[in-house]
């Protein structure tokens, strides 16, 4: 069974050592590991793929031990297996302000588009608290009063409701490395406004009118701690306008249209297992 570790905690010596030792010795085999240690940050992370002989050990008891571990290294691990669980995969929606994309995301899992359930939703803002209420999913804020995000109590709900993927619907925040790296291998996935690589930022609807472009679109990709680390794309759709269309005209069409559909297929190719991330990049997942 494919299982996914990852290890967060204060920079030390020999923090690799134990886990890797255990799963190997246990007979696991290794597919990916990533170690990330930046010294300004006084961080160590790591992130292990690898194939669990569930036959010799079963997920859960493998997750005790690296608990075990990570209490004496003093080391936050996070054990995930798609497979552990006969459900569909649990997801979290995260929000700001737009409510269009997690309207299409909880339309899609009712209607059986989408094979997920949606395990709560939350936001640094209220706005789409309303959404949650009307599907009867579970609500959580994480916001102050200025929509700044507790992001300690952000991973808290996650594990609080067993989530399996992230997914940032318009979330207008940026994650930190941390928690990228808590839920690194390919459980977040987030929707760009924009097409990327040509705009990124946080305008870009205006960018690209600043530009003269007449063809616009949203980008949705998995999310990694680093920048500009490889290709993470998901899936892409765009819309072309005719000369003269007004800003606000567009941005309509891309908030209301584009968008939404952009990231429910880019969900529905995850959860269907069309997709992974692999070494940071998107790779098309084989099937025996």
């Amino acid at each position: 069974m494919q299982v996914t570790i990852t290890a967060v905690g204060p920079d030390n010596r020999g923090l690799a050592d134990p886990i890797v030792h255990y799963v190997t010795g246990a007979g696991a085999n290794i597919y990916e590991i990533q170690m990330y240690d930046r010294d300004s940050e006084h961080l160590f992370a790591m992130m292990l793929r690898l194939d669990w002989p569930t036959e010799v050990e079963p997920v859960d008891v493998l997750r005790k031990r690296l608990d075990e571990i990570g209490r004496l290294k003093g080391l936050s691990i996070r054990t995930w297996a798609r497979d552990e669980h006969q459900r569909p995969p649990r997801l979290a929606i995260c929000t700001t302000y737009r409510p269009e994309i997690s309207l299409a995301l909880l339309r899609n899992i009712r209607d059986g588009r989408l094979k997920a359930q949606a395990a709560v939703m939350l936001g640094n803002r209220e706005a789409c608290r309303n959404v949650a209420e009307q599907f009867e999913v579970p609500w959580e804020s994480i916001g102050d009063d200025n929509g700044k995000p507790d992001n300690d109590k952000f991973v808290e709900i996650l594990d609080k409701y067993e989530v399996d993927y992230i997914i940032l619907a318009r979330y207008m925040q940026i994650l930190p490395p941390r928690l990228c790296w808590e839920f690194a291998g390919g459980r977040i996935i987030n929707l760009h406004h924009g097409l990327l690589p040509s705009f990124p930022g946080f305008r870009p609807y205006h960018d690209a009118y600043s530009h003269h472009m007449l063809t616009y679109g949203a980008t949705a990709h998995f999310i990694v701690p680093e920048l500009d680390a490889g290709n993470q794309i998901i899936n892409q759709t765009a819309f072309t306008v005719l000369p003269g269309t007004p800003l606000n005209d567009i941005i309509r069409q891309g908030e209301s249209d584009n968008e939404p559909t952009c990231l429910v297929e880019a969900v529905r190719r995850v959860v269907d297992r069309e997709v992974e991330l692999h070494f940071h990049r998107v790779v098309r997942t084989v099937r025996s």
